[in-house]
């Protein structure tokens, strides 16, 4: 059901080469970035009727209008089974808490006297945010786009999500997007929501139509085809990543439990077929047992043969042996996981020499999905090897730091010389003009 990759006995390769030692899922977006250009220049050229066209082609639904109704939202509240709806408000609760906390204040440094760099944070001025549909529906991504969104202090805020086939003739919530999404977007009070999936999502956001203004910024998970259009416009707007297959790493030693660690994989499998779930230990014993457990628990699983079995078994996932949890640690942090779980002794020492990490789950009571849903992190997070060098989504994503630089004459004059010796340095003596012009043509020589 799973491979496995044996690593042990000769020193581990440093690098990309040790990455290129483990498995990965094929997702190439410049080959698909051909294929979503005429989807995104359609929508540049003809708006919403391009958007229409496509829902009907892509979501099998023929939309009368985008935008979805104010009274679709509030009905979509109504009708939230009161559970659900405990579940989505406490994991909001739980998610400002964290993302209130990362919030930037203005902060100013005195150079010199007289002369002060200031530094201060300003939100971007729209985004436009994106909850995938298809073989799931995620409210939760909902929460995990508008929140830090809304704690940055982002004043407009749009989101949408593919429209929805008809379950049945005469489907009120047909041509609309899921109804849970809906209702989140309720008790967010996000009240802009566009019936658009995929490419054409992005290239509303990114160019506007007739019903939905431009955004500064686009953010939220989606298949390869919402990647792949968020690269074509990237310089055009902001993005938060290219998104792919999701990924779980698990780093465990002889102490974890093969139950969980086995119930752990497959409920990141669970997501797609090119989901990725790896498991790197030094015991043989822990990948035997948690092999062993894997056949039960994907037999009693839902999504088994569509999603599960072919994750499991694809290129993207292994168990990686390895000499001891030193060479564990290198393995990871080479990978590069989305999620990454520490089950080993004195977990939370091992978690805390991880560098290359989307978010981490310290012990036995940390699970993915935890952070899934509520433990107040965010779990829009880099794939594929991105957290080597990106972080996930927060508050901070969604602020830009502007530096206001306030010299007096005399800060200035002190200085001067200096500004003048580099610019001519780099032979630009133009900018040294720029100075000589404030002091008559000749330069102070400061102290």
């Amino acid at each position: 059901m799973i491979s496995r990759i044996d690593l042990r006995g000769d020193a581990l390769p440093e690098g990309l080469a040790l990455r290129d030692l483990l498995p990965r899922a094929d997702f190439d977006v410049a080959a698909a970035l051909e294929k979503v250009r005429p989807i995104c220049e359609a929508v540049h050229h003809r708006g919403d009727a391009a958007l229409i066209e496509f829902a009907e082609q892509f979501d099998g639904v023929r939309l009368d209008s985008v935008r979805v109704p104010a009274e679709a939202l509030a009905k979509a509240l109504d009708g939230l089974d009161p559970e659900v709806r405990a579940a989505l408000e406490e994991s909001i609760r739980r998610a400002r808490l964290v993302h209130r906390e990362q919030r930037r204040t203005t902060h100013t440094t005195r150079v010199v006297p007289g002369g002060s760099v200031t530094e201060k944070w300003v939100p971007v001025e729209r985004v436009g945010l994106y909850a995938p549909g298809g073989r799931s529906v995620y409210p939760s991504s909902v929460i995990m786009n508008v929140v830090p969104a809304q704690e940055a202090g982002v004043e407009s805020i749009a989101l949408a999500s593919p429209a929805q086939r008809p379950a049945f003739d005469g489907d009120p919530a047909g041509g609309l997007p899921h109804p849970t999404i809906l209702a989140a977007c309720a008790l967010l009070g996000v009240d802009e929501v566009y019936a658009a999936g995929g490419a054409s999502a992005v290239a509303m956001f990114a160019h506007g139509t007739e019903s939905c203004a431009p955004a500064t910024m686009v953010t939220g998970p989606g298949n390869i085809w919402v990647a792949a259009a968020k690269r074509y416009f990237t310089g055009r707007i902001g993005i938060d990543t290219e998104a792919g297959p999701t990924e779980i790493a698990i780093l465990a030693d002889d102490t974890a439990d093969p139950v969980h660690v086995a119930s752990d994989l497959i409920s990141q499998a669970e997501h797609d077929p090119l989901a990725a779930a790896v498991l790197v230990t030094d015991s043989v014993g822990l990948a035997d047992a948690v092999h062993k457990e894997l056949e039960p628990q994907v037999a009693a699983s839902k999504h088994v043969e569509d999603r599960i079995r072919p994750a499991l078994a694809g290129r993207q996932s292994a168990i990686v042996l390895v000499d001891g949890i030193e060479e564990g640690l290198k393995v990871v942090d080479a990978y590069g996981a989305e999620h990454l779980e520490i089950q080993t002794a004195d977990a939370a020492a091992v978690a805390d020499r991880v560098r290359n990490a989307g978010a981490i789950f310290v012990g036995p009571w940390a699970p993915v999905s935890l952070g899934d849903y509520a433990a107040g992190s965010n779990h829009v997070l880099p794939t594929g090897g991105c957290a080597c060098h990106s972080s996930g989504l927060s508050v901070q994503s969604f602020l830009r730091g502007i530096h206001i630089v306030d010299y007096t004459e005399e800060a200035l004059a002190e200085v001067a010389h200096h500004v003048v010796t580099l610019a001519e340095a780099e032979d630009l003596p133009a900018h040294g003009a720029a100075i000589k012009a404030r002091f008559g043509w000749k330069v102070p020589r400061g102290k």
